[in-house]
């Protein structure tokens, strides 16, 4: 069974929060091969994607940058050469690479090109090196202080204050739909039942199987808070994902909701929103739900990879121009508030403030087995049904596990 190595994460981000060296970093100019690089959208990935180009520009450049890679980046990794030299993935979205057997182990790269990548970088799979993390993300708290106050109300820490908090906002007419969260049906929404379960305290699968455990009194739990939370949400929020969230809040729309850490940077700059919206926009820790005192997040980092079907040339090159693009090299006053970085050099800023706090809760990283794809995917497909009504939990809960071992079952997880 494929295990990645996430328990030294928390540490890693400790100790490179911790850190106030300022980014060094030597040039680079790679002028043969090629690099492609497929991947995520936000700031963050946008810069080191833009450093690494420019680290390879007389080489052949490309990228794409898309919410839609993870649908994308297995296909374009398949064909002999890849259309991708690399894909940027997060703890979830490598096990996919992992199991198509499409990316490759990086351990020869690192000792001839990566001296300089520090150990807490690299992510191992089965004793080999299969990717090189550039930062840590968790989903958390983000609050409008000005709408807080004017409604009479303190900081929420758990979804239960946040229902009443929303309430409160609703019944003295300062916003109708006050809570925002990235609802969209398929990988978002499993994200938000992931992690609402997580705060329940349930575990997902019988200890050492692939035999699924979600249908039981805790994923109740977690499906009817995230029922009474969309009571609160824009009537549209199923289609809802982290950037039409972010547009709604930047509208002033929207007063309280759990948002990936990398993306609250745009959210409390000045662009895009008026200055009641950006200067009143404050991030939180993560929320909890019910007793369990488990953080309803999960912690995550953010990687490259190296496609398997490419020359070593091109494999050289895109190794090279990334381990660039994430190293001390790439930081600076425009991109040190876009992310946790987790290189030398960083230093944290205000809005980097909810994933630091996700760590020191002790936030669970996302869990990664290799069949955990699959109940992303059958979870995903699933809870739209019960929070529109058609379906009780019990029955979505059914829904699920089923379609979760029908996949598991016939890609061999199961018997």
């Amino acid at each position: 069974m494929n295990m990645l190595k996430t328990a030294l994460l928390g540490t890693a981000i400790a100790a490179v929060a911790g850190t106030t060296a300022m980014a060094g970093g030597h040039g680079c100019a790679i002028d043969s091969g090629r690099i492609s690089i497929i991947g995520n959208e936000f700031p963050a990935i946008q810069s080191v994607a833009a450093l690494a180009l420019e680290c390879a520009a007389g080489a052949e450049t490309a990228s794409n940058l898309t919410a839609d890679h993870q649908t994308l980046n297995v296909a374009g990794m398949t064909g002999n050469p890849a259309e991708y030299t690399s894909a940027i993935v997060a703890n979830s979205s490598i096990v996919a690479l992992i199991n198509e057997d499409v990316i490759q182990p990086l351990d020869a790269l690192v000792a001839e090109y990566g001296a300089d990548i520090p150990p807490q970088q690299l992510i191992t799979v089965d004793g080999k090196i299969m990717a090189v993390a550039f930062m840590a993300n968790a989903q958390h708290l983000v609050y409008r202080k000005d709408v807080l106050e004017q409604a009479g109300l303190d900081v929420p820490t758990s979804y239960e204050e946040v229902l009443a908090a929303a309430e409160k906002i609703r019944a003295d007419g300062i916003m109708e739909n006050p809570v925002g969260g990235a609802y969209a049906a398929g990988w978002n929404l499993a994200q938000e039942f992931t992690n609402m379960y997580i705060g329940t305290g349930g575990q997902f699968f019988e200890p050492g199987t692939a035999n699924v455990t979600i249908n039981n009194a805790q994923g109740v739990q977690a499906l009817e808070m995230m029922k009474a939370l969309t009571e609160y949400m824009n009537p549209d929020y199923l289609t809802h994902d982290s950037n039409a969230t972010s547009a709604e809040w930047e509208a002033g729309n929207v007063a309280l909701m759990n948002m990936w850490g990398s993306r609250t940077g745009v959210l409390m700059d000045a662009e895009g929103s008026a200055p009641e919206v950006y200067e009143n926009t404050v991030v939180g820790g993560p929320l909890t739900v019910g007793d369990s005192g488990t953080p309803a997040t999960t912690l995550w980092w953010d990687g490259w990879t190296v496609a398997k079907n490419i020359s070593d040339e091109d494999a050289a090159t895109t190794f090279q121009a990334l381990a660039h693009a994430t190293s001390p090299a790439l930081l600076n006053d425009e991109t040190m508030s876009q992310a946790v970085w987790l290189m030398d050099g960083f230093e944290a800023q205000p809005v980097n403030e909810g994933v630091l706090a996700s760590v020191a809760a002790g936030s669970t990283p996302y869990p990664m087995v290799p069949f955990q794809g699959l109940l992303h995917s059958a979870l995903g497909d699933n809870i739209a049904d019960f929070l529109q009504g058609a379906e009780s939990a019990e029955q979505t809960l059914a829904d699920i596990e089923a379609a979760y071992t029908a996949a598991a079952t016939e890609q061999g997880f199961l018997q």
